[in-house]
């Protein structure tokens, strides 16, 4: 005869892989990882500037994308628990990650809490055999992260095609919106 200890093992059980069907669909219905999503238009009709592949529960990530749009661009997101394969898609070095990945109309991409300014210097002239920009972390200060209290600076590295990375600015400031 089953013990009371034997039922609750049972029912613990149950609802851990209950728990985990709920983690899996949910994975499933915010995240577009089928495609890249270049093409998404914004609320009139023009291709997004970049797209945010971030998770849904990732408030930081929502603020950096408001710093990016109080800066003139347009900004869409693909809400999804796995950003690893957009990471590995565009060669973003393990140590160059951060939470979000912004791609700027699938051509160039900002990991991390990125700088407007940055990106748009970046823009402006490419550097050779260069794929974007990355701020590594969460550092307190960058976009997103910064609530108007203690500033850190941090490093800005521009990301190589062939994985390498490079010092490109430090930020020494906090970032105007």
């Amino acid at each position: 005869m089953p013990t009371s200890a034997d039922c609750i093992g049972y029912s613990a059980r149950i609802i851990f892989l209950a728990g985990l069907l709920f983690l899996a669909a949910l994975a499933g219905a915010c995240s577009n990882t089928g495609h890249y999503a270049a093409t998404k238009e914004d609320g009139a009709g023009r291709p997004e500037d970049i797209i945010v592949y971030k998770s849904p529960f990732c408030l930081c990530c929502k603020e950096w994308m408001t710093h990016l749009q109080q800066n003139n661009f347009s900004v869409g997101s693909d809400n999804g628990l796995d950003t690893a394969a957009v990471k590995q898609r565009w060669g973003i070095p393990a140590s160059m990650q951060g939470c979000h990945t912004g791609v700027w109309r699938n051509q160039y991409v900002f990991e991390g809490h990125v700088p407007a300014r940055l990106i748009r210097k970046f823009l402006a002239n490419p550097p050779k055999d260069s794929i974007g920009l990355s701020v590594p972390g969460m550092p307190k200060g960058s976009p997103g992260m910064y609530r108007g209290g203690e500033f850190e600076p941090y490093v800005v590295y521009q990301i190589q095609r062939d994985g390498e990375y490079r010092f490109y600015e430090k930020v020494t400031a906090p970032e105007a919106s």
